[in-house]
């Protein structure tokens, strides 16, 4: 009893592989699964290999609902086995892979692209378009805050939250979308194959809840 009260908080912090553990034990969906994520992907968020590519956060969404997917079932891969590697290893390994394709498509992408043609000799030369687009106004710091919680996934709620059937429209996913300015619902719905009924109901229900929590977190509401 006594050496146990006097053990040191720190040895007391249960590990990565405890938390996944206990979190396995939960059924999916279910809000202490939910909360053992988060701490989870809290812990290891900071150690996932990162890069400045246009591709990289795309990469990361990917592996985080892999993550989500596949940590106590396997959904769209084989579950995560702890006796093979670090949940951190088997992650990184994912996310290479991901922006391995990235690299892929963006450099198919600009091999297919026609150069322009130079302006002749003595011509002015062709203005940059990027030139005539307005300024960017001012965003409100709040946005600016929320779009940077959405990107990060680290509440795991954003990245295992989807509509049924449907694993890539998470909730963070339609809030990205759906941050100013904004892309309208009949869009979205022609772009990811779902009518427009389901992707407003299943905002309203599942995602709205997690932007309220995130404002009352930061002392906004």
């Amino acid at each position: 009893m006594f050496s146990t009260l006097l053990t040191p908080i720190s040895d007391m912090t249960p590990s990565v592989q405890d938390l996944i553990a206990e979190a396995c034990g939960y059924p999916p969906g279910h809000p202490q699964r939910q909360r053992r994520l988060t701490l989870v992907i809290r812990r290891i968020a900071g150690q996932l290999w990162r890069e400045n590519s246009p591709y990289y956060q795309d990469a990361l969404q990917q592996t985080w609902m892999y993550f989500c997917q596949n940590l106590c079932e396997g959904v769209t891969g084989r579950a995560y086995d702890p006796a093979k590697a670090s949940v951190v290893t088997w992650l990184n390994a994912y996310l290479k892979r991901r922006l391995q394709d990235g690299y892929l498509a963006l450099k198919k992408q600009r091999d297919t692209t026609v150069s322009p043609a130079p302006p002749p000799p003595g011509a002015d030369p062709m203005p940059d378009p990027v030139d005539r687009l307005p300024a960017r106004p001012d965003v409100p710091p709040l946005l600016e805050e929320v779009r940077a919680w959405a990107e990060q996934g680290e509440d795991a709620r954003l990245v295992c939250t989807h509509i049924a059937n449907h694993p890539h429209i998470t909730c963070q996913l339609l809030i990205l979308k759906r941050l100013p300015p904004e892309t309208p619902w009949k869009d979205l719905a022609a772009e990811l194959q779902v009518s427009v009924g389901t992707l407003s109901s299943f905002y309203q229900r599942q995602c709205l809840p997690l932007l309220r929590d995130f404002g009352r977190s930061q002392g906004y509401l």
